[in-house]
């Protein structure tokens, strides 16, 4: 009965991992959990208080399926003064937070038997993606020797007569590596000449804690690019489920097409909630949040771990090779043993990795490093 396209896309390694950290948590089993994907911090109240006015108010019908004309507007206007970029709201849709946007955007532009670049290590859903519309994803495999930065010469070596996209994440998951504006000069260059469109997923834009941000987005011009970003990490909103798409006007209104005969509108009430984080200043997570990267390198570097310093986001991704030839089986028993909770790199495509967010408590951090390091050692 199940389709073959879907019964062949694997299941979520980070899902298996916490399904059994909770697991022992509700035996009473002390585990540190080092997998969250999202700010530990609340949402900020300003945007609660925002959320219950819009209900108070009777904000709980439908709205126009790519947002309120407000939300759009004030996210155009957040786009081109960020980026200086002159962008629309018709080029903006509001989205079942960034996941849908780049599926949205996929689906506009992949038609069967399209190839669709990936950079690995790479997050957990972008192949599923490409391949639930019929694509085929092609990976670009960076080193851990290169600090998981792709060379253009490796991409251009990928591409195909079939190659429709390339999917660009910086900063990235997992690695929390940046690209500098140089490599994205030369990848929108290739692109073009090509005839190749990116997708630009910049979600942890908000999180680079060394040197200025390059954003692809802006280095185009918004030309031959699709960004993609949320609310999730910037504001600590991952359950509002808040994102959106910018793409060129013919791209936006063929996603705009996909959303409404799947999801229609995002929840109208988050809708008026994310209209009210433009206002909201979330420095103190930035601030904290690169306190941590400091600690965790300064932890993972005394107890003898290889690691690639990350510029961005709240990940780093550890060298478990030297322990054990198989990371799944290495998070497993570090979990089981140990009571740490890590992904396996193998879910990012990187096999012989593990890793680790630093989205939690410092005291947790702390705890969770020492036991990783004794358990190492034994």
């Amino acid at each position: 009965m199940i389709s073959k396209r879907i019964k062949g896309i694997a299941g979520s390694k980070t899902l298996e991992i916490n399904a059994l950290a909770q697991s022992m948590k509700q035996k009473g089993i002390d585990v540190v959990n080092l997998t969250a994907g999202e700010p530990d911090f609340p949402t900020p109240e300003p945007i609660v208080q925002a959320a219950i006015e819009a209900l108070k108010a009777g904000f709980t019908k439908y709205t126009d399926s790519s947002g309120i004309p407000q939300l759009r507007e004030k996210i155009a206007d957040y786009v081109s003064k960020k980026h200086n970029v002159r962008c629309s709201p018709e080029q903006v849709i509001v989205t079942n937070g960034g996941k849908q946007a780049i599926f949205n955007c996929l689906a506009a532009l992949v038609e069967e038997g399209d190839d669709v670049l990936i950079i690995d290590p790479c997050w957990v859903s972008y192949e599923p993606m490409v391949r639930m519309l019929g694509g085929n994803a092609a990976h670009v495999k960076t080193s851990f020797e290169s600090n998981f930065i792709p060379s253009v010469e490796q991409i251009e070596r990928a591409i195909t007569p079939r190659t429709k996209v390339i999917v660009l994440n910086s900063p990235n998951n997992p690695t929390g590596v940046v690209y500098d504006a140089q490599l994205l000069r030369k990848i929108h260059a290739l692109a073009i000449e090509k005839n190749i469109f990116i997708v630009s997923d910049e979600v942890y834009d908000c999180l680079v804690y060394d040197n200025d941000y390059a954003s692809m987005y802006a280095i185009a011009g918004g030309e031959n690019v699709a960004l993609v970003n949320a609310f999730s990490k910037s504001h600590s909103m991952t359950g509002w489920r808040v994102g959106y798409l910018v793409a060129p006007i013919e791209i936006a209104k063929a996603a705009a097409k996909v959303q409404a005969h799947t999801t229609s509108n995002v929840n109208t009430i988050a809708q008026y909630a994310a209209l009210k984080a433009f206002e909201v200043d979330t420095s103190y997570m930035f601030k904290k949040f690169k306190q941590r990267r400091d600690l965790v390198c300064k932890l993972l570097e005394e107890s003898g771990f290889s690691f690639v310093r990350p510029s961005g986001a709240f990940y780093v991704l550890v060298n478990v090779s030297e322990f054990d030839d198989n990371d799944v089986n290495f998070c497993t028993q570090l979990l089981q043993e140990a009571h740490v909770a890590l992904v396996p790199g193998s879910a990012f495509n990187a096999p012989g990795f593990a890793r680790l967010s630093f989205a939690t408590s410092e005291e947790n951090l702390i705890k969770g490093i020492e036991r990783m390091r004794k358990f190492v050692r034994r």
